[in-house]
This record gives structure tokens, sequence and C-alpha cells, in this order.
């Protein structure tokens, strides 16, 4: 019912993968669920409205931030999915973002496993990381796909009419709420060039800082798997998460330089999802205090992202980064905040995010005295 949009091909995996996803994709679509009951007429009602939705929000952000897509890049593409679609999309991006990863490793160490460890390692992670991408592909309403393909700008239809239904709001303020977050973000890569380049060159930084083999690190990621997966069920568990994972102080001043920047991104979203105002989205108020209710449960999904970051403190970098947003326009402006997006230099420190004036003061050289 809610297949839609264009069809995406299995993730294959490369033979030195250290995730078969390929199985991964296969066993997240085995255990998704359908999502909520619709009509056929209802669905494409739906997926009209969210490519309508998405057309519509591009002007509004594109009014309040400033942003433009670089001059003669791609047009972006807008993809209303279902939730195998959202799989398949996601098994294609993080193969294509982390089997190069474990190649760099594996030649980093000079030694590679065999064909049987190999194989017998990635599907145990295939079939784990499979469960964790079903569980996410009922509770993600959109996302910018930066890694992979690229590019593509996706609405997760089953998803949205789900959250609008149970919040009770009006469906067309959600859906276009919904979709100014997720083409703030397309604007974002569109606009600022560097930015994926960036966060590639951090991701390949942080794997030259490892001295770890690619056996261990598949060992570590197998127990994040395993953890997430009791977080799911509802255990707590003992792991450490993402963090367990990271042992060299190197490594860590650079995850701390990614949260920063993913922490700079998601908020710079969020102050535009309510920046916009009523005269866009009339009850934005209302979708805004709702879904911040929805946001204060401690359910399995809380639990899941808790034990991939590590640190409960981590996911409250996401909202300190709609403070700093928030906080940096105040002082200086939104002209003065997009300074941001001038080169690497200007991006936040992880400190910074907390204290927006210590932005202001480093960036232009001075105390800010007026918007």
């Amino acid at each position: 019912m809610w297949r839609s949009g264009r069809a995406y091909g299995e993730a294959m995996s490369s033979p030195s993968s250290m995730v078969d996803w390929d199985l991964a994709g296969r066993t997240a679509r085995r255990l998704v669920g359908p999502g909520p009951e619709t009509t056929r007429d209802e669905a494409a009602a739906v997926v009209r409205e969210l490519h309508e939705a998405a057309a519509r929000a591009v002007s509004h952000v594109q009014e309040l931030t400033g942003l433009r897509p670089a001059e003669g890049g791609p047009v972006p593409e807008v993809a209303v999915v279902d939730r195998p679609g959202w799989v398949d999309a996601n098994t294609s991006g993080m193969s294509a973002l982390l089997d190069p990863l474990v190649d760099a490793l594996t030649e980093k160490q000079g030694a590679r496993p065999g064909p049987i460890a190999t194989a017998i390692g990635s599907r145990a992670t295939g079939v784990q990381a499979g469960g964790i991408l079903a569980f996410l592909s009922s509770r993600v309403l959109g996302q910018y796909e930066v890694f992979g393909s690229g590019g593509r700008l996706l609405l997760v239809a089953p998803n949205i009419v789900d959250v609008e239904r149970k919040l009770g709001v009006d469906p067309s303020d959600f859906r276009l709420w919904v979709c100014l977050h997720e083409v703030t973000h397309q604007l974002q890569f569109t606009g600022v060039p560097w930015l994926r380049g960036h966060l590639e060159a951090q991701i390949a930084e942080f794997v030259d800082a490892t001295d770890l083999s690619a056996d261990v690190l598949r060992e570590r990621l197998q127990d994040l798997l395993r953890s997430l997966g009791e977080a799911i069920r509802g255990s707590d568990g003992n792991g450490e998460g993402l963090l367990g994972m990271i042992r060299d102080p190197r490594q860590r001043e650079i995850l701390d330089r990614v949260t920063a920047v993913m922490s700079l991104v998601e908020g710079h979203a969020e102050y535009v999802m309510d920046g916009v105002g009523p005269d866009v989205v009339p009850s934005v108020k209302t979708l805004r205090k709702r879904f911040a209710q929805r946001r204060k449960g401690r359910g399995p999904f809380d639990r899941v992202l808790r034990r991939l970051l590590g640190l409960e403190q981590k996911m409250k970098q996401y909202a300190d980064g709609r403070q700093f947003v928030g906080g940096v326009v105040d002082l200086v402006g939104m002209q003065g905040f997009n300074r941001v997006w001038e080169g690497p230099a200007n991006l936040p420190l992880i400190d910074e995010l907390t204290n927006p004036q210590k932005w202001v003061d480093r960036v232009f050289g001075r105390p800010a005295i007026t918007a």
C-alpha cells in the first residue's frame, strides 16, 4: 500500500564487509511492521501531499535561513517511501560509508581475515543490524541522505501518518512541518558544498587514529549491536555503547568534533521548523508542544539512542544545538549566524554549543553588541 517513489536495489556487501548488508536488508524487511491502515486512495493522497509540502518548504527555508543550493548543482530528489524503502536506502548508504572504512583498516593493519571468519562474522552482524534497521524504520519520519548515493530527501509516509494520528494534530500542518526540517538539511548540504567533505575527512581521520584490527572492531561492533537489541527488548544491559568501541583519546576528540557538527545541523533544522511561524504553519505551537512531549518518553527508542551514543549527555547535545542556533541569532542575527557556513574553522566547538557568546567572540573577534 505504501510503496511509492523509486525502487531501491539491495545493498551488496563486499567480500571484506564487516556487515552482510544484503542479509541485514532481508532481515529488516522480514521484521518490519506494515504501518497504519489506510486505503489505497488515502495513501496516494499522502504521497502527493508530501511531495507538494517538500516543494513548498524550500522557499520558506531559503527565506528564513538565506541558504541557497550551490549554483549549477544537481536538483535534489525527493522520494516518498514506505518502511522497506527506507531500509533499502539505509543498507545501501551504510554499506557505502562503512565498507571503505573496514577496507582502510584492513590495509592499515596489513592483515586480512580469512574468508570463513569474514563470512561468519559479517552474517552475525548482518542479522543484528537488520533487527535494528527494522525497529528504526518504524520511527524515522524523514532523512536527508548525506552519504552513499547522497542528495536524496526521504520522507517515510506511514510513519508520518502514524505520528500525526497519535498526536492528534492537523495532518497538513504536520507534513509541512516535517518537510521544513528535512529540507533544511537538504539546503545545508547543497548550499554548503564543503560540509559533506568535512565530515568525510573527520571519518577518515577517525580511522587513521585507530590501532584496532578489523577483527577486533568487528567484535566490538557485534557487542554494540547486541546491546542495542537488548535495549529494544527493554533490557538496560551494561554495554558502553559507541564510546565502548572508542578507547583512543584522539578518536574521542574527533567524535566530539563530529558531534558538534551534527548538533549544529540538527539544531538549525529544529530552529527553522518553529522559526517559519504560524503564517506558514498555523498550528506550529501545538505541533512543537505535542512533539516535545512525545520525545520526553523513556521508551525503547530512547534506550536505543542512549545506548548508541554511550552517554545520555550526548543526546542532550542535539537539544543544545537548537539553543546554540537561537542564541547566536539573538546575538548577531541570521546573517551573522550564517558565518558558521563559511568554512570548517567557523563550526562550533563542543563547549560553544551551550555558550553562543563564546562562539561569537571567537568568530567575530569581539563581543556581540547588537543583532
